[in-house]
């Protein structure tokens, strides 16, 4: 339980987040900051911000599929239940017994208002925001999901949980991009979490190598948090993973039409992001596989309807044929290719091949 005033220095931390562009293409963070920075702003009414925490941790460790680099890394909320339905559906069974307890009126939220979870959760003793910029509980480790209720009700707030970092740096140093440019803060243009699931246009070439076979969001900071060792004694009552979803093939994922697509990741939150965001995302996995076998599916994209996925196809493809090949390829394709993006893609791939070729 928090107090509406319990997070007095949100505002000023989300201006000089936002003042410094780390929100990237998260254009909304921006709209109305005074509604975000506090509760009241939100809902003046609200005298109490009931927060709850729902676990997700992982079966095995996560980091351990980065090194099946013919298979998809997902993150592992990603694995689960779309997690808006599951805790928003529990928010308001509880919202409904409280307001007819109380009779006080409720509002509930989960990722769909400009909330300010994390603070929120710190200042009403789930846990603290560690240096990752996640909440971190003593009992579920880096993997909790939060929803909020505000309330009418005038309940007493708890005790902020203290910090229990120290001088731990794990979560920031294993970070591919160096997404962290300081404690507690996140630039979510390097991020491969927003990279692979929020950014709408063509990835960085920068970025590209290290995101490796992440193809939706990323768990390294996460995963690698010492706390986590005692999320063993909460995994009862964790969002269970669909085990359809581990283990996915590249090959079998760059085959998906949107049908398929929607079909497969139904009810989980990958199916927000659309069926050709996800195919650039895996045919920056292909690129990075070294697998040659997997060339032809890069191939086959190239002629695909969407140019961010077309513009993934060339990289992949240059990555991963002989200079060669891919100069005959680039000769028979690049003329028929209108689009500003993928010609781009074209010239750089071919620049990048020619001195191998030479060489050769």
């Amino acid at each position: 339980m928090a107090a509406p005033d319990s997070i007095p220095e949100a505002a000023g931390r989300l201006a000089a987040w936002l003042g410094a562009g780390h929100q990237a293409g998260m254009d909304w963070m921006a709209t109305t900051p005074e509604r975000r920075a506090s509760p009241a702003g939100l809902w003046p009414e609200v005298r109490a911000v009931i927060m709850l925490g729902l676990s997700y941790a992982p079966e095995r460790d996560p980091l351990e599929a980065l090194a099946a680099r013919g298979q998809a890394a997902l993150a592992t909320y990603a694995t689960r239940r779309d997690y808006h339905d599951v805790i928003k559906g529990r928010l308001k069974e509880l919202a409904g017994f409280l307001a007819a307890k109380a009779g006080a009126d409720v509002k509930v939220f989960v990722d769909t208002a400009p909330v300010m979870e994390k603070a929120l959760a710190a200042a009403s003793g789930l846990g603290w925001v560690g240096k990752h910029s996640v909440v971190v509980s003593r009992e579920h480790g880096s993997w909790l999901l939060l929803g909020a209720i505000f309330t009418t009700a005038a309940l007493p707030p708890d005790a902020p949980e203290a910090p229990r970092c120290g001088s731990c740096t794990r979560c920031l140093d294993v970070c591919p991009t160096a997404a962290f440019p300081r404690p507690h803060v996140l630039d979510a243009g390097r991020c491969i979490a927003y990279l692979t699931i929020e950014h709408k246009g063509h990835i960085a070439p920068e970025f590209r190598e290290p995101i490796g076979n992440r193809v939706f969001g990323c768990d390294d900071c996460l995963a690698v948090c010492p706390w986590n060792k005692f999320a063993e004694t909460a995994r009862d009552a964790r969002l269970a993973m669909r085990e359809e979803l581990s283990g996915l093939s590249l090959r079998d994922l760059s085959r998906l039409d949107d049908a398929a697509f929607r079909q497969l990741f139904a009810g989980t939150p990958i199916k927000r992001t659309g069926r050709d965001r996800f195919l650039r995302n895996v045919l920056i996995a292909i690129g990075n596989s070294g697998d040659a076998d997997l060339a032809p599916e890069a191939v086959r994209l190239l002629a695909d309807p969407s140019p961010l996925v077309r513009a993934m196809a060339v990289w992949a493809a240059g990555r991963l044929l002989p200079a060669g090949e891919f100069g005959r390829l680039a000769e028979a394709c690049e003329p028929g290719e209108t689009d500003p993006d993928v010609l781009a893609e074209w010239r750089a791939a071919c620049a990048a091949a020619a001195p191998i070729e030479s060489a050769a």
